[in-house]
């Protein structure tokens, strides 16, 4: 995803030095499906990660098992899902559910869209475009932040306020188009590529990423036979390789004492 967005700004730059991106729509208008799924809006954790957990399926976990249980990452994403919380205050006559989707935006607006607005930073410097962010100014999202879910989702849709406050400029097989993710790479000679850089990895027995990633998970991943055509398949793959890359580049010391 990182890569291919770096590729679509590189072209983009080849014809303008300023391109417009949707970061905050989103976020703000409720645009994401865990704001319409029951089980991710009544969770108390971050709302995102309730279906990344629901679709994960196989074990793509390739840190040392003593690593994982050190870092202890569920007592992690629990105090951080409070610090994120305890700030929202409760709107006076604020029903349970109205309150309970605004806490949803407010998570998206404090702590999701900082990721998006970092890889898009990063990704179009790197080629010299300037992506502005319209829906993030700030008069908007203080405009629109406090809008019940009501009157933001009043036909049961994604973005509905947003859809409606634009009808009369937009054309219809854009005001009727369903919202589509931004695309990961599904080719699976991608998968392969990677399969083939962690066996090159794994004969690197004295690396120092072995502190941190099991060989053995590693190996199993890197062998494994079935498609790995999602995001969460090549996950851990994806995660070793980052961490040699990382390790070689800064050769910091690890102290794992």
């Amino acid at each position: 995803m990182d890569a291919s967005l770096y590729l679509l700004f590189r072209a983009i730059r080849d014809h303008s030095t300023v391109a417009l991106s949707g970061e905050s729509a989103d976020e703000v208008f409720g645009g994401y499906l865990q704001f319409f799924d029951e089980e991710a809006r009544r969770a108390d954790t971050f709302p995102w990660l309730v279906s990344m957990i629901r679709h994960m399926g196989e074990d793509t976990d390739v840190l040392r098992p003593e690593l994982t249980a050190e870092l202890d990452l569920p007592a992690y994403v629990a105090d951080g899902y409070r610090d994120a919380v305890a700030g929202i205050r409760r709107l006076d006559g604020e029903s349970d559910f109205e309150y309970r989707m605004r806490r949803i935006c407010h998570l998206h607006l404090t702590r999701f869209v900082r990721i998006l607005l970092d890889r898009k930073d990063r990704a179009s410097m790197a080629v010299g475009l300037e992506v502005r962010v319209p829906f993030c100014d700030h008069r908007l999202v203080e405009y629109v932040y406090n809008t019940p879910w009501a009157l933001k989702s009043f036909d049961g849709r994604e973005k509905t306020l947003l859809r409606e406050a634009t009808a009369d400029v937009l054309p219809q097989s854009v005001y009727d188009r369903v919202k589509s993710p931004y695309p990961s790479t599904q080719d699976p000679q991608y998968a392969a590529a990677l399969q083939d850089q962690a066996k090159d990895l794994l004969t690197r027995t004295g690396h120092p990423v072995f502190d941190l990633v099991d060989p053995g998970r590693l190996r199993r991943a890197a062998e494994r036979k079935a498609p790995m055509n999602s995001q969460t398949d090549r996950r851990g793959l994806e995660r070793a390789l980052d961490l040699a890359l990382w390790l070689d580049l800064y050769q910091p010391e690890l102290d794992l004492s």
